[in-house]
């Protein structure tokens, strides 16, 4: 079954499995690059990575207005629970729940993780999906670690379709270090994420789509805000 992933820019994805929509990381309104308003979203499930400003700003207005289950670390699940979001799924690392399409496992990865009133934001994390016959892995905000190995070793005769990368530097893993990652990981595929949204940040994208092609490590893909890419 096709899943196609749509980048609204940032870190945040729309992901139709074919069976529904999964939003990752929803930052809209006050991101300057993003190709939608929170108030245009539509989805049935929210991922979230970590609970920085830039990765949950507009998960309790969307969630408590679409319905859509929120699946999140603890404490993002008990800050967004005081803000009035009823439908929420308190995870932590190595924890699957179901999503529309397939399942979901919550994976390591290494950043920090406050919340935006300065409370503690709990564990950061990827996501492994298993949705519509496809391994989909977004590492959400993290430098390079030796598991990913493990995350992209083959399940059932079946590697990584796709890995989502954060390039953007400073904050996360910049394009040299993803070179790495992606060896570990062993995608068929590979998306960036996470950079060109502010100054800081600021990558030339084609130039490592152009690295990865080199090296024969996986197939890149740049996408503009709004841009799709449809795995078949």
């Amino acid at each position: 079954m096709p899943v196609t992933l749509t980048w609204t820019g940032h870190a945040t994805f729309l992901i139709d499995t074919g069976a529904g929509t999964i939003l990752v990381d929803p930052f809209f309104d006050e991101c300057p690059t993003a190709s939608l308003k929170a108030a245009d979203v539509t989805c049935d499930l929210i991922l979230l990575t970590h609970g920085h400003f830039d990765h949950v700003a507009d998960a309790a207005a969307i969630a408590k207005r679409t319905g859509a289950k929120v699946c999140c670390g603890f404490e993002i699940a008990n800050w967004l629970g005081a803000q009035g979001v009823a439908n929420l799924q308190p995870m932590n690392h190595g924890g699957t729940v179901a999503v529309p399409g397939g399942t979901a496992t919550m994976e390591i990865a290494f950043h920090s993780s406050s919340l935006p009133d300065g409370s503690y934001g709990g564990n950061p994390a990827g996501w492994l999906l298993d949705i519509g016959g496809k391994r989909i892995y977004l590492a959400g905000d993290t430098g390079v670690f030796s598991d990913m190995a493990r995350i992209g070793r083959p399940r059932g005769g079946r590697g990584l379709d796709l890995a989502v990368l954060p390039i953007g530097d400073l904050f996360t893993m910049g394009p040299a270090n993803s070179l790495e990652a992606i060896e570990l990981l062993q995608p068929k595929a590979v998306l960036p994420c996470h950079y060109d949204t502010w100054p800081p940040i600021a990558q030339d994208a084609a130039a490592w789509a152009a690295r990865v092609k080199q090296a024969k490590l996986a197939e890149p893909h740049v996408l503009k805000p709004g841009g799709k890419l449809t795995l078949e």
